[in-house]
């Protein structure tokens, strides 16, 4: 029996009914290859793969992947927008207060919404969403030398 093979950026794209090009392509294995990036590290990525592409193509096009459920659009407070492609799990992010770097953090509790908010509103809540703040491990490092 062999394994279920993982779908191509292009399968993919098909999949969420977009339009496949060479620069949607090229961006999405660019953010999936990458680490919680912004735009404009996304851009040079995408230019690195595929020749010039306007800046405004790739908001459009993160705007587009974003919205079929692609990629995921995460804004530490006080930074850029970046993007991901882990997407569909609730995972939560840690954030460095001295250099900005951003990781993954699974779930804090129990499934999905992970969090029961004290009080919901009369919301039913699907989706948590958790940033921790602290210093990473070179950062403290270096603050304790």
């Amino acid at each position: 029996m062999t394994a279920p093979q993982t779908p191509t950026a292009a399968e993919e794209l098909r999949g969420a009914g977009l339009r496949v090009t060479a620069a949607r392509v090229a961006l999405l294995d660019t953010v999936r290859h990458g680490d919680h990036l912004d735009v404009e590290a996304i851009a040079s990525g995408v230019r690195d793969r595929v020749g010039h592409v306007s800046l405004q193509a790739v908001y459009e096009a993160l705007h587009a992947l974003t919205a079929a459920g692609l990629l995921r659009r995460i804004e530490p407070s006080g930074s850029p927008a970046r993007f991901e492609g882990r997407v569909g799990d609730n995972h939560h992010h840690v954030v460095c207060r001295s250099c900005g770097v951003v990781a993954d953090v699974d779930c804090a509790v129990g499934e999905a919404p992970c969090l029961t908010a004290s009080n919901d509103q009369g919301f039913v809540i699907d989706e948590a969403e958790v940033i921790y703040w602290g210093l990473c491990p070179n950062c403290s490092s270096a603050r304790n030398s």
